[in-house]
Order: structure tokens, then sequence, then C-alpha cells
């Protein structure tokens, strides 16, 4: 009996001590994630994100939290919004495009900065190469540039007798002045003519409107950005009034209304992005992750649109398209 009661009492120091150990052990650390978008929560492809985490094993609010920051269309905030999480120490920061991406990096050279979305980060000075960024930007890459001729080529075949097309485009976001380059080239082939239409703020769209409508311009190209995403419904509404054929950068203005669009799938580069921050998380180094670039390609093309303008698309166009809205 003495000797079952020593050992009954070993046996509750013993247990008191683990309980001591772990309490005094310091609680893992869960990681913090930042994302910084330009625009607001719709249609920015977070929930392929989100999907993209939880596939890894992340469970926000668990092992992993997750600051979300939205600059609602207005650039200016961004500096303002980075600043914020750079304040909470955020392990990461996902981004969806250069110009932001050139902010972060203004106030953080240590943080890991994952660009979810970006169109030529090399020949924006971003990285130094796609297999060897450098620097603490990495990420995916829409190559944008390479896909802006093929825009102008679908619009020139669904709508033939265009002649005169106005391209309009967010001069703030450096990866839209190679693409509007691009876009010139492919209309010199095509044996088109170009109107800019740039715009810097929300103010500048009914200005680039009333140039559309004196230069009497047959066409649109609209290239993404914060502004042009933040006002989707009056640069749609624009097109509809004017009746004037246009093509989109992004999947879903095609889904809002638009005529056409031809782009990446933003979904897919959205769940991929995930990828990256488990392999920051788990210890790589930024400057050692190859810039991966887009693989799913859509060409979407709006039938209700069409028949509002007037315009029929050929067969041949038509039969191309991964989607048809009827």
């Amino acid at each position: 009996m003495k000797k079952a009661g020593v050992l009954l009492i070993l046996l509750v120091v013993v247990l008191l001590a683990i309980a001591v150990i772990a309490e005094a052990r310091p609680a893992a650390k869960v990681p913090r994630i930042g994302v910084l978008l330009v625009g607001s929560a719709g249609g920015s492809g977070l929930e392929a994100f989100r999907q993209g985490l939880h596939d890894l094993n992340y469970i926000e609010g668990k092992n992993i939290i997750v600051e979300y920051r939205f600059a609602k269309g207005n650039p200016e905030r961004i500096p303002d919004l980075a600043a914020d999480l750079i304040h909470k120490k955020v392990d990461v920061i996902i981004t969806g495009g250069s110009a932001q991406a050139r902010v972060i990096q203004k106030l953080t050279t240590t943080i890991p900065i994952i660009l979810a979305v970006s169109g030529d980060p090399v020949g924006t000075g971003l990285a130094a190469s796609l297999a060897r960024p450098g620097g603490n930007i990495t990420g995916l890459s829409m190559i944008s540039p390479e896909l802006s001729g093929k825009r102008l080529e679908l619009l020139k075949e669904a709508a033939p007798k265009i002649d005169r097309v106005g391209v309009l485009w967010d001069a703030l976001v450096p990866d839209n002045t190679l693409d509007f380059k691009t876009t010139q080239l492919a209309a010199r082939a095509l044996g088109l003519k170009l109107q800019s239409l740039d715009v810097r703020s929300p103010a500048d769209l009914e200005g680039v409107f009333s140039i559309a409508a004196k230069q009497r311009l047959d066409a649109l190209v609209v290239i993404g950005g914060g502004i042009v995403n933040s006002h989707q419904k009056r640069i749609l509404a624009f097109e509809v009034k004017s009746r004037l054929p246009a093509i989109y950068e992004l999947l879903w203005f095609a889904e809002a209304g638009g005529l056409m669009a031809y782009g990446v799938n933003f979904a897919d580069l959205f769940r991929r992005a995930a990828t990256y921050v488990d392999k920051i998380l788990k210890g790589r180094n930024p400057a050692d992750l190859p810039i991966e670039q887009a693989m799913k390609f859509e060409l979407i093309i709006n039938l209700k649109t069409a028949m509002q303008i007037g315009l029929t698309i050929p067969p041949n166009v038509l039969v191309r398209a991964d989607k048809v809205i009827k």
C-alpha cells in the first residue's frame, strides 16, 4: 500500500511538472499574411485564393491569419494600407498588380511580396528575371503584353468593318504601357488606327468618353487597372449606349455585359498564389522562387450585348469561344 501511495504521489508530481512546462512553453506563432488589392472584395479571385490555402491545409483563424485591405478603386490609399500591414508584422503580402507591388516594395524590402496577378514583372523592373527574381517579389505573370495583339485580332474578326479603335487603359499601371505599345504594333499589322483613351483618375472617364464620341471611334479595347475595374458599370454602359464593339482584358467584364473578353483565368492565378504563401512560410526565399506564367486563357462572347449593339458575331469566332453568353 505504501509503495502504491508513493507511486501515486510520483505520478501526480510528474503530471504537474508536465503541465507547468506546457504552460511555460510559448505558443506556436500563427502565420499572418496580408492581402492588399486596389479594388474591392468582389471579382478579385479571393475565393480561389482561400480555396488554395484550404487545399494546403491552412484554415483561416486557426493555423493562419489573413489581413485583408482593399483600396476600393483609389490607388492613393495603397501606401497607407501597405504601411498598416507592415505595422501588423505580416509574414508575407499578396497583391494584385505591379503598381501596388512597387509601392509596397518602397516601404519594405524584407517582407516577401507575392504577385497574384502581374503583366510583365521583368519589363517593369520588379524582378531581375522570371527564373530568379532576385528581390523580395515573386509570384505570377499573366503575360498581358503578349495577349494584347490577340485581343485586337479577335475584335477585328468579330467586327470586320472597324477602322478606328479606342484603347481605354489605366495609365497608372506600369504594365499597361507595355500593353498599349503591343496593341499599337498589332494595329499597324491589321491596318487599324488607334486612339489612346488613357485615364489617371476616375474623373478622366467622362473626358475619354467624349473623345471617343468626337473621334467617331468604331470599337474599343479595354485594358484593366484599378480605375477601370472599379468603374466597370460606367464603361459597360458607355459601350452599349455608343453601340461600340468592345473587347476586354478581364473576363468578368464580358460576364457583366461586355461584348467580348480574352484573357487569363484570374481564379487560377489566385489559387496558385496560395502555393507561394506555403513555400515562403516553409522557409523559401522569394528571390529564388521563379515567377510562373499564366496557363489558362479564355475567350468569352456575350451574344446579348451583340444584339443590343446590332452586331452579328461570325460563326468562325463563336466556335472558338470558351463560353458564350446567350
